[in-house]
């Protein structure tokens, strides 16, 4: 390899090892997050063989981050934000204490200095940004109630966590110069960066809100589609960076408010769109970089006191959000939703870490052991969450009442856009029991005001096969225009319901093909029924 290109070194090795490591882990049906935790480690300094730049990898990610979080915004709207704000400000605060408070025990049974003990206790109390909303994401739980607190949650621990970090080098003084230390000392700076972060929100709510629509709407009258694109990752990271460089608050609440702006537009689903591709792609480059961080001789090296550490992230936490979650009525999904989807953490552990060993008041024992908490945490996640939403379900599942239909017997309709339109109205028509899945809110929200019973989500997830109900149901008709994805659908359906008739479309040959030696026999080929039309046309006088 030539010697100036480790940015592309680190993008290619982090890439195609986290495409390996992620096909095996689909193959294992493990999360592929797994996948690209074990590819940042093969490819870290801790291992041997090829190093990728850690660096370089970090920056890569907080574009990740920066993507990510405008994402969410763009799907959160400013009076989801304020509807969640009673629950989400005290659960979040209460959080965080409860977590440093058992940080510091720990440190103190470790023989840390305080300052050292709040800083790893706060380094442990704060959730990733990534993981929580893959982890909602794949549920498809983001708009929902219990996501949209976990999110509002969320915010709020990033805000808490930009005062830390602000506040953290006079604290440090303090403890290392006891006698000069005074109360100014941390008044005064927490203070500048409340000020910063309320003239950043007052800024995007009084001045972002005008000129980011007003932007967006000018270049989408331009009719260049790749101009649009530019625009929305010019406004995402512009707003983040500058967010960053002029009120010092975080790059991801940055970009998070004006994916938020930007959604209160009509552009918002268009946007998303076109910011997905390299939002899952640097998305990918966090876990490679969480991974690069992993040393592996922290298992055997500090075995006791990292097991005391993940129980702090993983259990401690999970308790205490729960427990404040229930506290404000919640019912008990929606708190265990709020509970795993913060029992990891992530980016701005990392950096707090990093803040506390420069200042010279955090010891490295206490940095290898967050780092490999929030490796071992995020890997961890998605089982927990998986495993916690199974045994759930079985609960109520075997809940006597309501009595379920055993044998609904009723259609289940993949897709409904232009095709899926036009086969659901002639089905409710006729008086057929219908349900239809489709990912697209604004196509759900347009299947519901027609009255449809509708499931959102991807069906190619058997989660979102089972919630409706596909094991009861005697047809499936795949109204998708991807063959590919409509063969992963049928193996699914079947695998769920081995006596189900399927139905599904190919746009070419080859998807026809695919799908035959998959076994499917009902296809629908697009050019050819419109051929045969053609031609049934062409001998009618």
């Amino acid at each position: 390899m030539h010697h100036a290109t480790p940015l592309i070194g680190t993008i290619v090795a982090g890439l195609v090892v986290a495409f390996l490591m992620g096909a095996l882990a689909q193959r294992l049906k493990v999360s592929p997050i797994a996948g690209y935790l074990l590819a940042g480690v093969l490819v870290g300094p801790f291992t041997p063989g090829f190093v990728a730049d850690a660096s370089i990898a970090n920056e890569l990610a907080e574009i990740g981050v920066i993507l990510l979080m405008f994402g969410v915004g763009l799907h959160f709207s400013l009076r989801d934000l304020m509807a969640v704000k009673n629950i989400a400000v005290p659960g979040a605060i209460v959080q965080i204490a409860v977590a440093t408070l058992l940080g510091m025990l720990l440190s103190w049974f470790m023989g840390w200095t305080p300052i050292a003990g709040f800083i790893f206790g706060l380094a442990l109390s704060v959730a990733s940004t990534v993981v929580l909303l893959r982890a909602l994401q794949v549920r498809n739980l983001v708009e929902t109630e219990r996501g949209q607190i976990a999110i509002g949650w969320l915010i709020v621990e990033d805000i808490v966590m930009v005062l830390a970090l602000v506040m953290l080098p006079p604290l440090a003084r303090i403890a290392t110069n006891p006698d000069g230390a005074d109360f100014m000392m941390v008044a005064q700076p927490m203070a500048a960066t409340l000020f910063k972060v309320t003239g950043f929100v007052v800024f995007m709510l009084l001045i972002g809100r005008r000129i980011i629509p007003r932007v967006l709407h000018w270049v989408v009258h331009t009719g260049s589609r790749e101009l649009f694109r530019l625009a929305v990752l010019a406004i995402a990271l512009g707003v983040a960076f500058g967010a960053a460089f002029v009120f010092e608050v975080s790059f991801a609440l940055g970009a998070f408010f004006a994916g938020m702006i930007l959604g209160e537009t009509a552009l918002s689903r268009r946007a998303a769109e076109e910011t997905l591709p390299l939002r899952d792609a640097f998305a990918v480059l966090f876990f490679v970089s969480v991974g690069m961080l992993f040393n592996p001789n922290v298992l055997v090296e500090q075995p006791l006191p990292l097991f005391a550490t993940v129980a702090i992230i993983i259990v401690g936490k999970s308790l205490a959000a729960f427990a404040i979650a229930r506290l404000f009525r919640k019912s008990t999904k929606t708190s265990l939703t709020i509970a795993l989807s913060l029992a990891q953490i992530g980016e701005f552990s990392f950096i707090l870490a990093s803040l506390g060993t420069s200042l010279g008041v955090l010891p490295d024992e206490a940095r290898d052991l967050i780092l490999a908490g929030a490796i071992i945490s995020i890997f961890i996640n998605p089982f927990l969450f998986t495993w916690v939403s199974k045994a759930y379900a079985k609960i109520e599942a075997s809940d006597p009442s309501p009595a379920a239909d055993t044998n609904r017997g009723h259609i289940v309709l993949i897709g409904y856009g232009r095709v899926g339109q036009y086969v659901a109205a002639d089905l409710l028509e006729s008086g057929t029991d219908l349900i239809v899945i489709e990912d697209s809110p604004e196509k759900v929200a347009g299947a519901v005001r027609k009255g449809v019973e509708t499931v959102r989500g991807n069906a190619v997830d058997a989660g979102v096969l089972e919630k409706a109900d596909i094991d009861q149901a005697a047809q499936l008709i795949i109204a998708i225009p991807e063959g590919y994805e409509a063969g992963a659908i049928f193996q699914r359906s079947r695998s769920l319901n081995s006596d189900i008739k399927v139905i599904a479309r190919a746009h070419s040959r080859d998807e026809y093909d695919h799908l035959k030696k998959l076994g499917l026999t009902q296809i629908v080929l697009a050019e050819e029924e419109t051929a045969g039309r053609m031609l049934a046309l062409l001998g009618t006088p």
